[in-house]
């Protein structure tokens, strides 16, 4: 190998990965009970955007619940020491977390432009039960999507130089045979982030479209603010997600058999996609804050039931809705 090569995985492994999972775990652990514990008991009304919000949490619990692993992992030196089943359902229960966030945020970006578009009518997309049945739908999906990965996925045993030997739980994108592996977590990428992404943009590029409309039309409805969150949710869609696909399917092609990239490059392949890893899991604390706490109704019936809980005062709820909000379905949103 060419001594000019400089490799920082190890460091990499060992301060970067679990410090961010360490963050992520605490910010995530605190929004997400907080919003699933705001649902539970501050709701009174669900609609449809509840329903997919509700399970977008669930699945960010899910996913927060498993960082406390890979920290410890990582701050080990890659020593697996929960057993290899758990390090099979680790990795499973990470990329299902991606794929089921993605496709709810899609589904979101779909009923905010009907509560746009139409605030009077009820559609087929926004009936409750109907909402449910998405939902479990969009579960199942996912976990059928996310089979091969348990043959992809897997550990080695690893010989140190004290005689003591150790399991190595290696992420999605350095186990497996590297050929068959790209295939899949093509079509994966295609399937599952780059179609939705697609509705996605095309739904709150409508969405923007239509609250610009509403500004021209009538001056005094005040649409900056959710025309501001719909430009955020895009943006940080691609920041997030984007540079973790593009690194993956590369990592793994650098690791076919016949791959003509050099050394130098494989470690700077296998540098980036260490650093994109924690990005795309950040969503797990921003969706908290952008999909719910921004929300003007669920944020007033949340810290009026923290009042009435530490403070001993009674529940108030908001008598007048916004009239502008209410003109354009925002305040459901």
């Amino acid at each position: 190998m060419n001594k000019t090569c400089l490799d920082n995985n190890l460091q990499l492994e060992k301060y970067y990965l679990p410090t961010l999972y360490a963050i992520e775990f605490l910010l995530g652990l605190v929004g997400n009970l907080s919003v699933i514990w705001g649902y539970i008991f501050c709701l009174k009304e669900w609609k449809c955007s509840n329903i997919y919000l509700f399970n977008l949490s669930i699945s960010d619990l899910a996913f927060i619940c498993t960082l406390p692993m890979l920290v410890i992992y990582y701050a080990k030196g890659n020593k697996w020491v929960f057993g290899q089943v758990t390090c099979t359902l680790n990795r499973y229960i990470l990329h299902a977390n991606m794929y089921t966030s993605i496709l709810f945020l899609t589904c979101i970006s779909i009923d905010r432009y009907l509560l746009v578009v139409s605030p009077v009518k009820l559609h087929w997309f926004q009936k409750k039960f109907n909402a449910v049945i998405i939902c479990l739908s969009i579960w199942v999906f996912v976990t059928l999507e996310l089979v091969p990965i348990f043959i992809f996925i897997d550990g080695q045993i690893i010989n140190s130089t004290d005689d003591e030997s150790f399991f190595q739980c290696l992420d999605y994108a350095s186990s497996g045979n590297a050929s068959q592996s790209l295939i899949y977590s093509l079509c994966l990428t295609v399937s599952g982030f780059l179609l939705p992404l697609c509705i996605m943009f095309f739904f709150y590029f409508q969405t923007a479209r239509c609250l610009k409309k509403i500004m021209q039309q009538r001056t005094k409805v005040h649409v900056e603010k959710p025309l501001t969150l719909v430009v955020l949710a895009i943006v940080i869609f691609l920041v997030f997600f984007t540079p973790y696909h593009i690194m993956r399917n590369i990592r793994i092609a650098s690791r076919v058999e016949n791959s003509t990239m050099s050394e130098c490059r494989k470690l700077a392949v296998k540098t980036l996609y260490a650093i994109s890893r924690p990005i795309a899991f950040l969503n797990s604390i921003t969706n908290p804050i952008f999909y719910f706490m921004l929300g003007d109704k669920f944020r007033e019936q949340f810290f009026n039931k923290l009042k009435s809980i530490f403070l001993g005062k009674p529940e108030v709820s908001r008598q007048k809705e916004d009239s502008s909000n209410r003109s354009t379905g925002l305040n459901k949103c």
